[in-house]
């Protein structure tokens, strides 16, 4: 190898290093790509790229049921930002399989649709949990784009001895940069102040100021404006959701007969949400020969 090649393979190593260094430290410069006709994104963190998701997992708004003052609130705080107006930020957490995340896609997909003067084109983005510590980069790539960006995490939440909540709480508010205006952040979580109840229970205990301690740890939650509750629900909304399903799919079953199967697939769950009405109406419809 002559000193020429030499020189331009150490080039060409320098340039992955200062790459690398350049991403640790959030900085970009090659920017991820958006594509035309592809609203849905998933962020990877670690390679600091958009992955375009051409056909996204979710259900028709209208099939939400049970839910239906939540899925208003959100929808109206939704479609006031894709307006160019005043939102929140929104947590929504509480019970699983009562619809947290599909009520986050179906809205989007919702407005994507609409035929409005006003409301641009609007980007539902996913980020995992795992790359949060990445989200001030994600925020620097959006923030100067006349497109209008909902960042959604599903399934938010800490555990003991993380620290990338504090870079979520300064991007939420009150940081440098802040959240850009044509952002929005979606979270979804089991926990309503997103840490285990011990995590919180243990600072109280040890913290020298065990008041100061909670609320540094609770705080997080507050950064949202919206905190919108999902809890189990009873048999009635449980059976409304199970028929809006089946009238949906077109599938063709006696009432008696579908109010007995649904509630003993109910029973052998243990439970009743909008998870298990969906899973159940699948099962229903392998059984009538219909797809779903």
């Amino acid at each position: 190898m002559d000193q020429t090649q030499t020189f331009t393979s150490l080039l060409a190593t320098l340039e992955k290093i200062s790459q690398s260094l350049d991403s640790v430290a959030g900085i970009h410069r090659t920017l991820p790509e958006l594509i035309d006709g592809v609203n849905a994104y998933l962020w990877d963190g670690q390679n600091q790229a958009l992955l375009p998701v051409r056909k996204v997992n979710r259900v028709p708004l209208e099939l939400l049921l049970g839910v239906d003052n939540l899925r208003k609130i959100l929808l109206d705080n939704t479609l006031a930002f894709a307006r160019g107006h005043g939102a929140n930020n929104a947590l929504l957490w509480g019970a699983r399989g009562m619809g947290k995340s599909s009520m986050v896609k179906a809205i989007h997909a919702h407005i994507e649709n609409l035929d409005e003067a006003g409301i641009g084109r609007l980007i539902l983005i996913e980020i995992s949990r795992e790359d949060i510590a990445s989200l001030p980069a994600l925020l620097r790539f959006v923030v100067d784009r006349a497109e209008r960006f909902i960042i959604y995490c599903d399934d938010l939440s800490f555990d003991r001895d993380e620290s990338t909540y504090k870079a979520l709480k300064s991007v939420l508010d009150g940081g440098l940069e802040g959240r850009p205006a044509n952002t929005v952040f979606y979270a979804t979580s089991n926990r309503r102040h997103l840490m285990p109840r011990d995590m919180i229970d243990n600072e109280r205990a040890t913290a020298i100021n065990p008041g100061e301690a909670v609320e540094e740890k609770v705080s997080l939650s507050d950064r949202f404006g919206l905190w919108l509750g999902f809890h189990n629900c009873d048999q009635p909304t449980y059976l409304e959701m199970v028929n809006g399903y089946v009238a949906h799919y077109g599938i063709e079953i006696a009432p008696d007969e579908l109010r007995a199967k649904a509630i003993e697939w109910a029973a052998t769950r243990g439970a009743r949400s909008g998870r298990v009405a969906i899973q159940f109406v699948r099962h229903l419809a392998g059984e009538k020969g219909r797809p779903v």
